[in-house]
């Protein structure tokens, strides 16, 4: 099944796209509240009018991958992780499909895009092991890790240039699990002013999704709904010759095989964010 959240009458409800159509999840009466009850629920009306896109995933928690894919790894000439390298990002950095990434230029000039498969936890996840780690996932996004290198590298940690306002568009929809059969088997790319920039495949990664999901649940629970961002590929504006970052009006789309597109317009004004 895909997924799509829409916005119907004020409030937000869970639609299955078929095809141009798009079903409601649940009942008026009853409508699926969550991601993850929506994936469970039988589609029902249609749904009439226009109902505005909106991020597919409310995470409690974001987690992301850096140096993901050996591609990746070998233009920025830094070291092969030996295990996953996890940072976070918060909710607030998300938007959909059609959403602007806004950004101040007084605070960053160098902001990159990063295409990234998304995974969804569909039920709790705790000290699980990689062979069961997929049996966990509910289904998959696409995922923009736009990240301000220039303060991601004076910082020397990653939070602040991860994290601005708009840093993480998904969307704009979860295809489920059942739909996938091998999340290691996907092509994945963006295009920036319908310029191919990033052309790879998750079979790049150095951590599969299933090591990836067994890694943080030995750490810390994965609840339903979070989200792992899984890493980018080479491509990266910021490792380019000459180096070349978003600007104002640029339009991105990052894309994955058979998940969808998520395309991003640029807004780099003094005082956005």
């Amino acid at each position: 099944m895909r997924i799509t959240a829409i916005e119907v009458a004020g409030a937000r409800r869970y639609a299955a796209v078929e095809g141009d159509a798009l079903r409601l999840l649940g009942t008026v009466e009853g409508p699926a509240r969550d991601l993850v009850s929506a994936a469970s629920a039988t589609p029902g009306d249609l749904v009439s009018g226009e109902g505005r896109r909106l991020v597919p995933v409310t995470p409690g928690k974001i987690i992301a991958i850096g140096l993901n894919y050996l591609d990746h790894v070998r233009e920025t000439g830094m070291a092969l992780p030996t295990e996953p390298l996890l940072f976070a990002k918060f909710p607030s950095t998300l938007i959909g499909d059609g959403d602007a990434i806004r950004f101040d230029p007084e605070l960053a000039t160098r902001v990159d895009w990063e295409v990234e498969l998304g995974v969804v936890i569909g039920r709790t996840a705790r000290k699980v092991g990689e062979e069961e780690a997929l049996s966990h996932v509910l289904g998959y996004t696409v995922a923009n890790d736009v990240s301000a290198r220039d303060l991601q590298f004076a910082d020397g940690q990653w939070t602040r240039g991860k994290n601005l306002d708009t840093f993480c568009p998904v969307g704009p929809e979860v295809v489920t699990a059942d739909e996938v059969p091998d999340p290691q088997r996907l092509r994945m790319g963006t295009d920036v002013n319908g310029e191919r920039v990033q052309d790879s495949s998750t079979g790049e990664m150095v951590f599969s999704v299933a090591r990836i999901v067994a890694h943080c649940s030995r750490a810390f629970t994965l609840e339903p709904g979070d989200l792992i961002l899984t890493g980018t590929p080479w491509g990266c504006g910021e490792f380019m010759s000459p180096q070349r970052s978003l600007r104002h009006g640029d339009r991105v789309s990052v894309w994955v095989e058979g998940i969808g597109t998520l395309t991003n317009t640029v807004d780099a004004v003094a005082g956005a964010g």
